[in-house]
This record gives C-alpha cells, structure tokens and sequence, in this order.
C-alpha cells in the first residue's frame, strides 16, 4: 500500500511544521527546499491546508505557515480524508479489482487484519506522534 504523492507531501509538510519551535513561521521556499517538494505543488498544497483549515497563512515579509491547532488534534486520517486518499477496504491487494467477502482474491483473508491494522495506525496517530527529522524523500 502506497499513499499518493499529495498526501505524502501533506503529511511530511504538516509532521514537519508541527516539529519546528511554535514562534517560528515555516515559509514556503524554506518547506520546499527543506522537504524536497516542488514549490508549485507545495503552495498548492498549502493552499490546500489552509482551507481545510489545518494551517495558518500569514501573509507579509515575516510571514509564512503555522499549525491552526494543536499537533495532538491532527490524525493522519484526518489529511489523507481531506486529499481523499482511498483507504478502501474493497479493493483487492493483488489489484484484481473488488475483493469482499463474495468475490475473494487468494490473499484476501490474510490481508484482512494487516489491513484494518494500518487504518487504525491512521486513525490513532497524531501530527504530535510523527518525530524525527528525516523528512526528506
């Protein structure tokens, strides 16, 4: 399972927003020289953020991006919801299409767990639980 490179991206923009010092605005150039992200699809996905209201924009010569809350109130589930990201439990692992109960692929129950496993991480960790600073592809 692989996320899509929007969430990818919004998820290391905002891990990495909620690891700097809370005084300090993270600017577009700075986030996408320091995340390796193309600053036109950085600042799209800002503008993304902002009107999801996961950020704060603020405008001006000492402007940039600041969390709109508390890192601890972010879920992963939460940005990959907003990007839309499919975490469909229907679809087949071995890319055979729809895999449910009726119509199982070979891997079907076998994957089951794993992936009810990997919807909980999402939905149980924070913006506050990502650390380190590797957030670079």
């Amino acid at each position: 399972m692989q996320l899509n490179n929007t969430s990818q991206y919004a998820i290391r923009i905002l891990s990495y927003i909620a690891n700097t010092n809370d005084n300090k605005l993270c600017n577009a150039k700075e986030l996408s020289e320091i995340l390796d992200i193309p600053y036109k699809f950085l600042t799209k996905i800002m503008t993304h953020l902002v009107k999801a209201e996961f950020v704060i924009s603020i405008q001006g010569r000492e402007g940039g991006y600041k969390l709109a809350k508390p890192a601890s109130g972010i879920t992963v589930m939460d940005v990959l919801n907003e990007f839309n990201e499919p975490i469909n439990h229907q679809q087949c692992l071995l890319g055979i299409g729809t895999c449910d109960g009726k119509n199982k692929c070979s891997l079907h129950d076998q994957w089951a767990e794993p992936k009810s496993l990997i919807k909980k991480m999402f939905e149980e960790t924070t913006l506050e639980n990502i650390e380190g600073k590797n957030f670079k592809s």
